[in-house]
């Protein structure tokens, strides 16, 4: 029944976060906000509303472990699941500098991850407020140099304004519920099996939480929109770090549980590592990367689970 329960959880949480989307780029419009603007601020950062929402929640019922190894998970899912999915299909060839730095972001948020987990130091409101500080200086910088070309992304519905604020709420109201109903199952299914709640974080609850970066890989690839599938991954892997754990530290004290440690850490500065080497030295990602990724998710998977 935990199980049904867990699934019936991430659909709302799925559909949630795909109509706030929906919602809020059809209000950018209304609002003559350009697409470049709605979807730096609004494409990464909505696809990190159901780790940001299940975070919250899990700090909140004093189960921070699970929120901090869905964070980790969800990252390493984002660039070696998605991305490899996502290259699989279509490769990636029109490497840009914009797209290399967001990278370079990446490693030095998952470094300062590894250092926070060695001299153990606290997720707290002084890093919450460093956090949203710094991501919102990165979306000033990225709107300014135009990372993402979203203007490409061919958005399906035009609402009105009425009918795209009640997308945003509803998707708000059901992201909430999703969430506590996701986390709550999840944990369950942790006690029955005698898993760690940051072992589930990092494998089931990452996987469940990136399903919208995947969907929107999948679909930017048959598409042949892969541009913005990358940098909706790399701007969602900055969310995840900044955004998730920045909001979730005002909602309790917690830091990097034991059981994670440093390996799973260290695994996400590899691959992010792996993927800038292929931008720069290759020029491209393409299946060899996609083949790579998603066979170092399924050693991952197999590793976290035994």
């Amino acid at each position: 029944m935990n199980l049904i329960l867990l699934f019936i959880g991430l659909a709302l949480l799925i559909f949630g976060a795909e109509i706030i989307i929906r919602g809020s780029i059809s209000l950018g419009k209304k609002l003559k906000v350009s697409l470049f603007a709605i979807g730096v601020v609004i494409v990464a950062g909505g696809t990190s509303l159901p780790e940001l929402a299940s975070s919250i929640n899990a700090v909140i019922t004093n189960h921070a472990d699970l929120a901090v190894g869905a964070v980790i998970g969800s990252n390493i899912a984002n660039l070696i699941l998605v991305m490899a999915a996502t290259s699989f299909l279509i490769p990636i060839s029109n490497i840009n500098q914009n797209q290399i730095n967001q990278a370079w972001i990446n490693i030095g948020l998952a470094i300062i991850l590894i250092l926070m987990s060695y001299f153990i130091l606290p997720f707290n409101y002084l890093f919450g407020i460093l956090s949203i500080c710094l991501l919102f200086i990165i979306m000033l910088i990225q709107v300014k140099q135009g990372s993402l070309d979203v203007s490409e992304v061919e958005e399906k519905g035009d609402y009105s304004l009425l009918i795209s604020i009640i997308f945003i709420v509803g998707g708000v109201i059901l992201l909430m519920y999703g969430s506590d109903l996701f986390v709550e199952s999840a944990i369950n299914i942790a006690n029955q099996l005698n898993i760690p709640e940051a072992i589930i974080g990092v494998s089931l609850v990452a996987f469940g939480t990136s399903l919208p970066e995947l969907v929107v890989g999948i679909l930017s690839a048959i598409r042949r929109k892969v541009d913005f599938a990358l940098g909706n991954v790399l701007g969602s892997n900055i969310y995840n770090v900044l955004g998730v754990l920045g909001v979730s530290s005002f909602f309790g004290n917690f830091s990097v549980p034991r059981v994670i440690g440093s390996i799973d850490l260290i695994f996400m500065l590899f691959v992010t590592v792996m993927i800038l080497a292929f931008m720069i030295i290759m020029k491209r990602i393409g299946r060899t990367y996609g083949s790579i990724g998603l066979l170092l998710y399924l050693t991952y998977i197999f590793y976290v689970l035994n």
